[in-house]
């Protein structure tokens, strides 16, 4: 390693060093730039200016992982068994069941590890850069540390740069800050500990020049550089399994061990009393078939995919399918600001001039909305002072708006769209306005100076000698000191009052609205161009224009939906505190009347006690660097919190990946943040989350109401056989009749339950703790009821009969049917299509909304039953018997006791 190596290689606060000290250290030339021998001897010691993700899993290993799951240990075993004793058909049958879960898992997984990949190509551009003297373009991954980067409009920035030139220079960098509007660009040395989003100096890897030329030495290439950083973040974040998941794998888990134990002691027992081996394993089987609830998974996996088709409604795009339940769990959201919170399209919504403060209404670009002064709309006609400053905002103007698919979109800076904007709202016509006063010269704006100035011909004066006006619009400090004069609220010239216009830059300020000043001035008809001296003094004051980028109405209404259901909203923004904390005002975040607002600085200097405390109570995050959203997800989780994170940059990545539930936006967002995340918005509402959070409570409820339906009748089942070989006697039901009951049946029945539409209540409860676990102790109890109330069915009609007319095969026939009756009545007394039955019964009014599905599943069950026992290739095949109408009816009105039952426990666990 050469001593300039090493020298390259220290760590550096390139951002805090002059241009030529940043020379010196990486051993460049300003003039010519790097020679190739030199570049061929940093690529061999630096390599090439690219990404190189993980390397990911084979698709065979993912699509074998996919049955690592307990669940899915059951079945294969069940399978397995039943291959042994020689039931191909059978084990055929739930070894399908396996192989179609994992199918799906797989294929909704298949991207889940591409993310880096993504993240590559966000960077791979070509690059304009000085070598041997001579301006070149190469591919941005031959770049090095040293090479001096040339960069004009639109190009992308293919490595971190430290600025030595700026010409009106603006880079896009929200994709890595989080800042929506692009940032304004300069050489001068910051402070050390200057922000990420503060950098002026610098450019980073994967931005977008927007405005100017301006031209940079490259400091750091492919994972030195802060989007580098960014994946290795990716790559070291924890990959999470959802709360779904977790429980189900306890709950499988512990259920196997539960089962295989039983069935053991079932084979030591029966052995115990003198049977034989054979008659023992044979028991232990039915046992283990009877107590293995085979149609579980495939009824999960269909829950889960029509809470997909439901979100995918409701504009959420689910990538994963235990995503959907997740969200539903979720008890913080940390969401983006712009675009996600608010409309992402900046809008006037104050206007101050000569002394008189007007209000404008509407929101966005459309021309939709109207000027008013205490309260009352205005004629802009008899305004001269508003008109002026109305005037300089459409003339000192490089932007346009213009309509597509019946959007109004900006084309240029978002600020200046907001001022064509609030001027249309009052009818003045820009191109009429350009033609009377067409644009003679400008003054771009630059950071330096703080203003945009233009020049031009006033055609409204009738005079031969017409007056020229210079329009400028910038900061209130720059415009401000320049002007001796402004319009009264007649259009007069009176005395500047700078403090009186000083507070109400700070009014403004304080409600989060950016603010531009406004001036102008005539000259000589025989000016031509425009010069910075020409707007040195003599300025008239017009007035100020306070803008903000609003919240949507329809997230104001979203974040109170959830807030109701008790979850906390939290805004994670690049965007200034002040403004982020007025965002958030207005929206309602106050926690104890007021909005906690921290910024990234602030964070980075907390211990960790500190930040814990900070991040529990903090309602907005502001100028926040990508690991640092990364430490705020974390330390939700770290006590106990379910998080869902929004997010659409580069940035955002990391955070995604680590969340419960990562969203990603679909419009806005780039391919990272999509690959990183476990959920899309496709219109990047936040009003869409809520929408999902109430699909995936509903989803969860009806899982609950799936597992509470389908385990009484294996407990039934399971306690039938276990008491019957236990006593030596006849089995009620034989394993082939189980495994129809608990496949076909089941899956017949319980599958309309995943239609179950939202209760009314869903958003008005608490969410529910991540600690509980999947069968509480209600529902633990409601299960043991209705099991032990399904084993009295099973085994009293079974004796009945066999006793009455010494039948087995009707008797085995009849103790199903009325098993299955019981099972329809308690099926209504979970749905809500029964809730529903029960209220018009009692003469509430009620509609069946979605009850479609419910009565297509019983019917469904009805037909296979009649099947199952009248049918005689059903006869030999289940060992069934015909039944005639009268022992269809005993059927059923040994069934009736269920409702009864369902009554009991639905007092103690409710499941609507």
């Amino acid at each position: 390693m050469t001593a300039t190596s090493e020298k390259i290689m220290q760590p550096r606060e390139w951002h805090n060093l002059p241009a030529q000290k940043v020379a010196q250290h990486l051993d460049a030339n300003l003039e010519t730039g790097l020679t190739s021998d030199e570049v061929v001897k940093r690529q061999e010691r630096f390599g090439t200016n690219e990404l190189k993700g993980k390397r990911g899993t084979s698709p065979v290993l993912r699509f074998l992982l996919q049955f690592n799951q307990p669940l899915l240990y059951i079945l294969l075993i069940a399978g397995a068994i039943k291959a042994l004793i020689g039931q191909w058909v059978n084990a055929g049958v739930i070894w399908g069941v396996t192989l179609i879960n994992a199918i799906i898992g797989f294929i909704q997984e298949s991207k889940a590890e591409s993310a880096i990949a993504a993240l590559a190509s966000s960077v791979q551009t070509n690059a304009t850069i000085l070598r041997n003297g001579q301006k070149v373009q190469v591919p941005s991954m031959e770049l090095v540390p040293g090479d001096l980067v040339l960069l004009t409009s639109g190009d992308k920035v293919p490595a971190d740069l430290r600025l030595i030139k700026s010409r009106n220079l603006q880079v896009n960098e929200s994709a890595l800050t989080g800042e929506s509007v692009a940032t304004e660009k300069n050489t001068q040395p910051l402070n050390a500990d200057t922000a990420l989003a503060e950098r002026l100096n610098m450019a980073y890897a994967g931005s977008f020049v927007t405005f100017g030329t301006g031209s940079g030495i490259v400091v750091a290439i492919g994972e030195a550089t802060e989007t580098g950083r960014i994946s290795q973040l990716i790559e070291q974040g924890t990959s999470l399994k959802t709360p779904l998941t977790r429980k189900f794998d306890k709950f499988s888990r512990t259920l196997l061990y539960i089962i295989l134990g039983i069935a053991a002691l079932t084979f030591a027992v029966g052995l115990a009393y003198g049977n034989t081996w054979a008659e023992m394993f044979e028991a232990a089987v039915a046992f283990a078939v009877s107590a293995i609830p085979e149609g579980l998974p495939a009824v999960v996996t269909v829950t889960l995919a029509i809470g997909v088709s439901r979100m995918a409604r409701r504009n959420a795009i689910v990538r994963k399918l235990p995503a959907v339940e997740t969200l539903g769990g979720a008890t913080v959201i940390c969401s983006d600001k712009t675009g996600t919170l608010t409309e992402n399209q900046m809008t006037v919504q104050a206007i101050y001039v000569g002394g008189e403060q007007y209000t404008a209404t509407g929101t966005g670009y459309a021309p939709e909305g109207e000027i008013l002064l205490d309260e009352q709309p205005i004629d802009w006609q008899n305004l001269p002072a508003l008109a002026e400053c109305l005037k300089a905002g459409l003339l000192c103007n490089d932007s346009y708006l213009e309509q597509k698919e019946g959007q109004w979109q900006v084309f240029g800076d978002p600020t200046e769209g907001a001022l064509i904007a609030v001027a249309d709202k009052v009818g003045l016509n820009r191109n009429n306005l350009e033609a009377q006063m067409p644009r003679l010269d400008v003054i771009p704006f630059e950071s330096e100076f703080q203003y945009m100035a233009t020049l031009h011909e006033d055609g409204s004066r009738e005079n031969s000698s017409r007056v020229k006006t210079i329009y400028v619009k910038g900061s209130v400090e720059a415009i401000l000191k320049r002007c001796q004069q402004m319009l009264n609220a007649e259009g007069n010239l009176t005395p500047v009052n700078a403090e009186t216009i000083h507070q109400e830059v700070d009014v403004m300020a304080n409600l989060g609205l950016r603010v531009l000043a406004f001036a102008n001035k005539s000259v000589s008809h025989t000016q031509d161009s425009l010069d910075h001296a020409d707007i040195e003094k003599d300025l008239v004051f017009l007035g100020l224009q306070g803008m903000i980028d609003p919240p949507r109405s329809e997230a104001i209404k979203a974040v109170e939906a959830c807030q109701n259901a008790g979850i906390q909203v939290k805004m994670i923004t690049g965007d200034h505190a002040v403004t982020a904390r007025a965002i958030a005002q207005s929206m309602g975040f106050n926690k104890n009347g007021e909005v906690l607002a921290f910024t990234g600085n602030e964070l980075a200097q907390m211990d960790q006690s500190e930040l814990a405390t900070a991040i529990e109570d903090g309602a907005v995050f502001a100028r926040v660097a990508p690991e640092q959203k990364l430490r705020i997800v974390e330390a939700l989780q770290a006590k106990g919190e379910v998080v869902a994170m929004t997010g659409d940059g580069v940035n955002d990545a990391p955070a995604l990946k680590q969340a419960d539930i990562g969203i990603a936006m679909g419009g806005a967002g780039t391919e990272v943040a999509k690959e990183a995340s476990d959920m899309i918005l496709t219109d990047d509402n936040f009003a869409s989350i809520e929408a999902a959070v109430e699909e995936g409570r509903t989803v969860y409820r009806n899982l609950l109401k799936a597992i509470a339906f389908i385990l009484p009748v294996n407990g039934g089942e399971s306690m039938t056989i276990l008491i019957s070989v236990l006593f030596a006697r006849e089995l009620p039901i034989l394993s082939l009749q189980v495994l129809w009951l608990n496949m076909v049946n089941s899956i017949a029945m319980t599958v309309p339950l995943a239609f179950e539409p939202k209760s009314e209540r869903v958003m008005e409860q608490s969410p529910r703790s991540p600690r509980e676990p999947l069968l509480s102790k209600s529902l633990v109890k409601r299960i043991l009821t209705v099991s032990l109330f399904n084993w009295i069915l099973i085994f009293g009609v079974f004796e009945w009969i066999r006793q009455t007319t010494g039948n087995i095969d009707l008797a085995r026939t009849m103790a199903i049917q009325a098993l299955v009756a019981g099972r329809i009545f308690y099926l209504l007394s979970i749905s809500q299509l029964g809730m529903a039955l029960v209220n018009t019964i009692r003469g509430v009014r009620q509609t069946f909304s979605d009850a479609s599905a419910m009565g297509i599943g019983i019917a469904t069950t009805i037909v296979l039953q009649i099947i199952f026992s009248q049918w005689n290739l059903m006869n030999s095949l289940f060992s069934t018997a015909p039944l005639n109408l009268n022992q269809w009816l005993i059927c059923f009105l040994i069934g009736l006791p269920m409702i009864g039952v369902s009554i009991i426990v639905n007092r103690f666990d409710p499941l609507n």
